[in-house]
């Protein structure tokens, strides 16, 4: 696993697509931006993809991380200013897409939100329990990330290698960054004037089967106060939905008319 011990910065495919939209994934709790691999075979039928990578050591404020994105935002549309921009933001990743979002509106044509973590504060038992995390000790932490996995994936629906994937991203994690990103999780917040100053189109994906989150509940909250969204409920899908052998992200964008002219134009070009 590559690891990222500076600070955040975009993975990148083999191949820069700068004339392609740009796709930014924020990744969950990991930070590893490696679980998007099933995903981004289809998602370059139309865009330039971008996973961001935080550093296991990372212990930065929302501010902080939500300016290193913005940054690194900026630094790729320096290739190709004219084009547009698509911010998708999983679990964790999906709080810090709103921050992102918030602060620079402008940046962004189009808005993926996945089983967002803004919910976090709706499970009471997993806002207490996290901040009892540290009197784990540090060796029972792999026990832990093992027993959390049918929490996290509906696992017959993941292949066994991307379940040892998903576990092996859990525990590149130190103790100490797991506690960091969950106090990150009980302090977030964002204004519902905020959101609603989003007007771009927004994707908001759940999964029905999520035992994490209540991100069902979720999104139907934040589609009651952003103005332009599409829900999309995953009925069989848990929370790290994107694994999953039957979910293409790419096809989910498309055949809820998520994909601007741009993007279907490149894909007619290809076929």
């Amino acid at each position: 696993m590559l690891e990222v011990e500076l600070k955040p910065c975009f993975l990148t495919p083999k191949r820069i697509k700068p004339e392609y939209p740009l796709f930014v994934y924020l990744p969950g709790m990991d930070g590893t931006g490696q679980l998007l691999r099933a995903q981004t075979a289809g998602l370059e039928v139309g865009f330039d993809v971008r996973c961001l990578a935080i550093p296991r050591q990372d212990l930065t404020t929302w501010d902080v991380l939500t300016n290193n994105v913005l940054d690194l935002i900026h630094a790729e549309l320096e290739r190709s200013s004219q084009r547009p921009v698509y911010l998708c933001g999983e679990s964790f990743g999906g709080c810090l897409a709103m921050k992102v979002a918030i602060q620079a509106p402008q940046l962004f044509k189009r808005i993926i939100l996945i089983n967002p973590a803004s919910s976090f504060h709706l499970r009471p038992w997993l806002n207490w329990a996290s901040q009892l995390t540290y009197l784990v000790h540090p060796s029972l932490y792999e026990i832990g990330s093992l027993g959390l996995l049918p929490f996290l994936a509906s696992l017959p629906r993941i292949s066994r290698s991307d379940r040892q994937e998903l576990l092996k991203s859990m525990r590149s994690v130190p103790p100490e960054t797991v506690l960091w990103r969950l106090s990150l999780l009980r302090e977030f917040h964002v204004e519902e004037e905020q959101l609603r100053q989003l007007t771009q189109p927004i994707l908001l994906i759940a999964g029905m089967l999520d035992r994490l989150l209540p991100s069902v509940d979720e999104v139907k909250r934040l589609v009651e106060i952003l103005h332009n969204t599409k829900m999309v409920i995953l009925p069989d899908s848990g929370h790290a939905c994107l694994l999953e052998e039957n979910i293409n992200l790419y096809k989910i964008m498309r055949d809820n008319d998520f994909l601007e002219s741009s993007v279907h134009t490149i894909q007619q070009l290809i076929v």
